[in-house]
């Protein structure tokens, strides 16, 4: 127990996770287990794509449902075998979404791990927060292009 008091955040210190803007979020299955999702079709002429498994399906549905949040858009992600990317923006009109991102990506996660019935995820999640146009459109080709460089990703293994 005394090494996870010590652990520290991926969370940007002092930053406000309600603050409207765009973000790259990024979570990973617990020991990068393959159940989410299979890479398809790379061959001679066929792009490689996704291919969800039934509880990447789930995932997927989770990851739709953020935006009935108010506050949120989901504009573009990918479920990967063992990790899902989303580019995710908080839009509210007053400065500040409710609830923060943190709670968004914790229940999505929750709700995921109550129909697969165990512990999917691992803690936490990786962010980015997007600071102009050049860097959303890199991460939105990042997000395209994540199937076709599966092998190279750093998540493979």
């Amino acid at each position: 127990m005394e090494e996870r008091k010590n652990r520290k955040s991926p969370r940007l210190k002092e930053y406000d996770y309600t603050k409207s803007g765009a973000y790259f979020v990024t979570f990973v299955t617990k020991n990068r287990e393959k159940v989410l999702s299979e890479i398809v079709g790379a061959g001679l002429c066929a792009r490689p794509h996704v291919h969800l498994t039934e509880i990447g399906s789930v995932t997927e549905s989770a990851v739709n449902y953020i935006n009935n949040y108010e506050d949120y858009r989901v504009d573009k992600y990918i479920i990967m075998p063992n990790h899902v990317h989303l580019l995710i923006q908080i839009t509210a009109e007053g400065g500040h979404g409710d609830p923060p991102l943190q709670d968004v990506i914790g229940r999505l996660k929750s709700f995921v791990e109550k129909y697969y019935n165990g512990t999917l995820w691992q803690r936490s999640f990786y962010d980015h927060v997007i600071r102009n146009e050049d860097d959303y459109l890199n991460i939105w080709n990042y997000i395209d292009g994540n199937p076709s460089k599966w092998c190279e990703d750093k998540y493979y293994r």
